[in-house]
């Protein structure tokens, strides 16, 4: 078993989001045993970047924030390593490859390994070009977690068959953010990741609600939410640890019960 299908055992898996120093270091550090707290199996640390293209406005601005706070990348490595030993559940990190490359691949990677994290999330970086990262992500024990899109389809079974940690579905074709609805077919680029590998298939990009969260865990094996969790944020800033708490258990409890 990898450190990432540990989030996945036994049950559906609920995978939060959030973005490193919005609105600053010390709630992040607050939100993240919150989320532990409330039944999150996995999350993902976004390093903020001026332009992360996959991302809607909502993660963007917070994006704005963090930097405009003075996050660095340097701080959300020393706040992992402090909050590390305290959370047993995975962390992977979500970034941008300029993050990566500019602190240096290797650097970057061993400091991963150091501080305990599990996995790392690149959009910029396609399928066909991750081989740039994964002789630095292998040699330190780092998981490269693949996305696919719905216009993935020739590529899925490629993609998943050499997946790591778990693969990424993104359930809508544009960039992140909340949607009313869902109209993708999950089930069947699940079903074509499934006669690959048997990776785990976790669905993000557009789920915020408990129900739409219970409808998405039927089909595939976890559940990523970050646009609705980095709104609850930037509408209470420091004050959002409690209500963030509130809604991710809410969506964990909806998984879970699958």
């Amino acid at each position: 078993m990898t450190k990432l299908s540990k989030a996945f055992e036994n049950k559906k898996a609920f995978i939060a989001f959030i973005t490193a120093g919005d609105p600053d270091l010390e709630t992040t550090e607050k939100l993240i045993y919150e989320m532990v707290e409330n039944g999150v199996d996995l999350i993902e640390i976004g390093i903020p970047f001026s332009d992360p293209i996959a991302e809607g406005t909502v993660i963007q601005e917070a994006d704005i924030r963090a930097l405009a706070n003075g996050t660095t990348t340097e701080k959300i490595f020393d706040l992992v390593e402090k909050i590390r030993p305290n959370v047993a559940i995975p962390l992977v990190f979500m970034t941008y490859c300029n993050v990566v490359f500019g602190y240096g691949t290797e650097k970057f990677m061993q400091k991963c390994q150091q501080i305990g994290i599990d996995g790392l999330i690149i959009p910029d970086v396609p399928y066909e070009e991750k081989e740039e990262l994964h002789p630095y992500t292998k040699k330190y024990g780092i998981e490269l977690v693949s996305l696919v899109a719905p216009t993935s389809h020739d590529r899925i079974t490629s993609i998943a068959k050499d997946a790591e940690g778990f693969l990424y579905i993104v359930s809508s074709l544009g960039v992140t953010g909340v949607r009313s609805e869902i109209k993708t077919d999950i089930g069947e680029i699940v079903s074509l990741a499934k006669s690959a590998s048997d990776i785990p298939c976790a669905v993000g990009f557009g789920i915020s609600t408990p129900e739409q969260a219970a409808a998405m865990s039927k089909t595939a094996d976890g559940v990523i939410v970050g646009s609705a969790i980095v709104r609850i944020i930037a509408k209470y800033g420091r004050d959002s640890v409690k209500y963030v708490g509130e809604y991710v258990k809410s969506l964990a409890d909806a998984c879970h019960h699958q």
